[in-house]
This record gives structure tokens, C-alpha cells and sequence, in this order.
């Protein structure tokens, strides 16, 4: 199998009204992380992790040794919903995040920056990595940049978007959908990560979509 290999340039993306902006705005949208504590959330356990701490409106999470994340304690929707969030690269050269997310009776995650700082994608899809399957994409991310994310989950279907560009359009009829085993797995149902990377993330939402278009 041929893997397609996309190069971007966050810094050089095309004019905005070239771009295949999201232009529903959900009314029900539900803020996750309420800027000022870790209220409905906790630190991941990963074992080596660094420091997490809440300022600004932020969670910081510092680099550890390996992995340094939170995750979300409350119940969620596994299907039709929407997520968004905003994320920055502060110290460190891999993942900045690593969204880990209900789909269905399982789960998937979004990285953003994993091996060396640039690979986005969803892991696992039948068994591949965020590196290997058909939704990589290699994407230069700037340190001390903010990066709007929103990700999308229907029943058979996974859309990611940065800074109002498509980045993933993944159909998941017939396919098997997982997470990479190994710490990944302790931020199931929902959490954010990073990777011996100091990140930020805030603005954490989600919103109901409808089940059909």
C-alpha cells in the first residue's frame, strides 16, 4: 500500500476565504474545562509525568519523562457530537496533543505534532498508527502559537480540522477502531496529552450534532 504524504505550512495556509471553513455554529455548545480549576478532571498517572497546572485560563502540562495529560471524569456522548479546543506548543519537539475521544464502544485519538514534532493523524485505524494509516499528515505547528481544533464524530465517520482546514476525513465502516496500546489507554473516555512537551490547551467545548446531515 502507497501512503500519501501531505505537506502543510500552518504559517503559509491559503486566504481564508479559500479555506473549508465550518460554518454551523452549535447554540449548545458546553464548556469542559472551566478556566480556573481541574473541576471534572483529573491528572493522568502515567508514570514520569510532569507537572499540571491551571493558569491564565489554561492547563499547562509540563514535560515529563514520557507522557504528561488530564482526563475528563464526567460522562460524555459517544457519537454525533463535536469537540473543540485550542492548543500551543511551548517547550519540546513532539506531540502537543493527543486527543483521546469516545467513538462508539470504543475510542481514538487525534495527535497533533507526534514522532519528531510534525505527524498528525488518528491512531489506531485496524491497527495503524497515527504514522501510518491514510489520515497522516505532516504539519510544520509553531512553539507559542495557538492552533484551533475541532473534531467531529458521527457513527461512521471522524473529521478533524485545524484553523478551519480539513486535516482528516476518516470513514469507519468496516474498519477497526482502537487506541495504541500502552499509557494512551489511561486517558479513556477523554483526555489530552502530551509527549516530553510542555503544552497548553484551553477553550474546551462540546456540542451535540445532529445524527444524520
Amino acid at each position: 500500500m502507497v501512503l500519501a504524504v501531505f505537506v502543510i505550512e500552518a504559517a503559509d495556509a491559503p486566504a481564508a476565504k479559500d479555506k473549508p471553513k465550518v460554518e454551523s455554529k452549535e447554540t449548545a455548545a458546553k464548556d469542559l474545562f472551566n478556566g480556573k480549576d481541574l473541576a471534572g478532571w483529573k491528572k493522568t498517572e502515567f508514570g514520569g509525568e510532569g507537572e499540571v497546572e491551571i493558569k491564565d485560563g489554561q492547563i499547562i502540562a509540563h514535560l515529563g519523562a514520557q507522557m504528561t495529560g488530564v482526563q475528563y471524569t464526567n460522562s460524555l456522548p459517544t457519537n454525533n457530537y463535536a469537540i473543540t479546543f485550542e492548543a500551543m506548543k511551548i517547550e519540546g519537539d513532539d506531540f502537543f496533543g493527543a486527543l483521546t475521544f469516545p467513538v462508539g464502544a470504543s475510542h481514538l485519538s487525534l495527535i497533533l505534532g507526534g514522532w519528531g514534532g510534525s505527524v498528525v493523524g488518528l491512531s489506531s485505524l485496524d491497527g495503524m498508527d497515527a504514522s501510518e494509516n491514510e489520515t497522516t499528515k505532516y504539519i510544520t505547528f509553531k512553539k507559542n502559537q495557538w492552533y484551533k481544533i475541532r473534531v467531529e464524530v458521527k457513527s461512521e465517520l471522524v473529521k478533524v480540522w485545524i484553523d478551519g482546514d480539513e486535516i482528516v476525513n476518516a470513514p469507519l465502516k468496516d474498519r477497526k477502531v482502537s487506541l495504541r496500546p500502552g499509557p494512551i489507554e489511561l486517558q479513556a473516555p477523554f483526555g489530552l496529552s502530551t509527549y516530553q512537551t510542555t503544552a497548553a490547551w484551553r477553550n474546551i467545548r462540546i456540542a451535540p450534532l445532529p445524527a444524520k446531515p
